[in-house]
């Protein structure tokens, strides 16, 4: 048995740095992958191709992991970053963006958006617990993630 978790976010901030400097670094997977908290491992698969491994969360035969390929694709004159999922790669099923707009010299504007999937080897009874608390797990990291990013300006 199985549980798929749906889940869907944007956040908007702002950089204290130049265009060029942020898109730098979030073009750049690995690196910004630093700044992602809980990742345990991220795979080079070839062709700015990643898989995503998640530290696991919960215990024993309720342990849970993340695990998910993405390929991005980095437009720096249109001021976008996106990602498309990688088939039969884990257990998720990610896509998303980042839209950036240069706001003067030293400020970047950012929109990130992600949708993702998890699918869980769980019992089905289980899912009306557990989708509430995988969806504030995920917001959790992706909020500690920007304010990592904005920290590191």
């Amino acid at each position: 048995m199985a549980i798929t978790v749906s889940i869907e976010l944007s956040r908007e901030l702002e950089i204290p740095a130049s265009y060029d400097d942020v898109f730098e670094l979030l073009a750049d997977v690995p690196r910004s992958a630093g700044y992602f908290p809980k990742v345990d491992k991220l795979a080079d698969l070839g062709g700015n191709t990643y898989r995503w491994e998640m530290e696991k969360v919960g215990v024993d035969k309720y342990a849970i992991q993340a695990i998910y390929a993405c390929q991005y694709v980095s437009d720096k004159d249109a001021g976008k970053i996106s990602w498309e999922p990688v088939k039969e790669e884990g257990n998720g099923v990610v896509r998303g963006s980042w839209t950036l707009t240069a706001k003067g010299d030293e400020t970047t504007a950012l929109k990130f958006h992600t949708c993702a999937e998890l699918t869980m080897p769980l019992p089905s009874l289980l899912k009306l617990a557990i989708s509430p608390v995988i969806k504030h797990e995920f917001n959790g990291l992706v909020d500690t993630y920007m304010k990592n990013l904005k920290n590191a300006f």
